[in-house]
């Protein structure tokens, strides 16, 4: 394993115009411009994030200052589209076989050592998504490699990860997988997980202790296709849920690809059917906001709802992977070739 740091620079803007009251517009000003596919961000603050990417990249955007990390995994660099953040360390997480687990320690903003904590030789792993409900507990999301989907989680900060066996999960229907499309097909709030499916069927997988014990729910979704199903969900609080998706190869598609639950996820409920937005890979609450406004993003562009995914409206046509925010009007954004910094009016 090999890494290497270097430095990037430069930034400018884009506007939009502003309503009062709801969010009506959105500002973006780009902050990286490379050549690489970037689904996993973890933001630190309004001026700084962590990011994970193709190529083995690696990278901490502060300020104007970009620095950036190639990992290698025996001279092969990996695809990162995993990505969690401690106050410890950084964690990134590898697609397809092997998967790989680095743990990054930090401290101001530089990276002070990087080790592998996890490693998995399999055929068919792929891992997608990852979490961390504090500093010492965390839990990761990938494809089945039996009849189970792939669920690793760590006690001890990271350092040491466990694969949860097939007999504590429930069991996944043939065809059915999860999507790494923006880091975000879990989510953990308190002693909570939500991790959602796709594929031939799109579900919710639910455990409210931290992945001891499990249960699973039926969605509206669309489903029965192989890039159908759920690739984003998000909890505004442990009764106030939303998952977005639809069909990745019929991207206008517009049914079947937003719900909302009021129950912790046992029931959901179809938003917006028939109507824009399309397929989307990423969704997220604003912070503050009662759970009644919605954010979600996908290659089509930035859509948001003032009254819980209800009725949407589109603020941009740029199109990105994911979305992460850190306060109510500030957000980070990743996708094809960049990370932007949006500001939401």
């Amino acid at each position: 394993m090999k890494i290497y740091w270097f430095l990037v620079m430069g930034v400018f803007f884009i506007s939009c115009t502003k309503q009062a009251n709801k969010i009506n517009s959105v500002e973006i000003t780009p902050l990286l411009q490379d050549s690489l596919s970037i689904r996993a961000i973890s933001p630190v603050d309004t001026n700084k994030t962590w990011f994970a990417a193709n190529k083995g990249v690696v990278g901490m955007l502060s300020g104007k200052e970009k620095k950036v990390a190639i990992v290698k995994y025996d001279e092969k660099a990996l695809q990162f589209r995993a990505i969690a953040r401690t106050s410890q360390a950084v964690f990134v997480l590898s697609i397809e076989n092997p998967a790989v687990l680095y743990k990054i320690g930090y401290k101001n903003d530089e990276a002070t050592n990087i080790e592998e904590v996890y490693l998995e030789n399999k055929e068919g792993v792929f891992y997608d998504a990852m979490a961390f409900w504090n500093d010492k507990e965390g839990m990761a999301v990938g494809d089945p490699t039996g009849k189970c989907l792939s669920v690793i989680t760590t006690n001890d900060g990271g350092n040491t990860w466990k694969k949860l066996p097939c007999n504590v999960l429930p069991k996944v229907e043939k065809g059915e997988a999860a999507f790494a499309a923006s880091n975000t097909n879990i989510k953990v709030l308190g002693n909570q997980v939500w991790i959602v499916s796709g594929g031939k069927k799109a579900r919710v997988f639910y455990s409210k202790d931290k992945g001891k014990s499990w249960e699973v729910f039926n969605t509206p979704m669309i489903q029965g296709n192989a890039m159908t199903g759920i690739y984003s969900v998000d909890f505004y609080d442990k009764n106030t849920g939303i998952i977005v998706g639809g069909d990745w190869e019929h991207k206008n598609f517009n049914e079947g690809n937003k719900a909302i639950t009021l129950n912790g996820g046992k029931s959901w409920k179809l938003l917006a059917n028939g109507k824009i937005p399309g397929y989307l890979s990423c969704v997220q609450f604003v912070p503050n906001s009662n759970g009644e406004k919605v954010v979600a993003v996908s290659t089509n562009g930035i859509f948001v709802s003032n009254n819980q995914g209800s009725v949407w409206q589109q603020l941009s046509s740029e199109g990105f992977y994911a979305i992460k925010f850190v306060n109510d009007s500030i957000a980070f954004a990743s996708g094809k070739n960049k990370i932007s910094k949006l500001k939401f009016k």
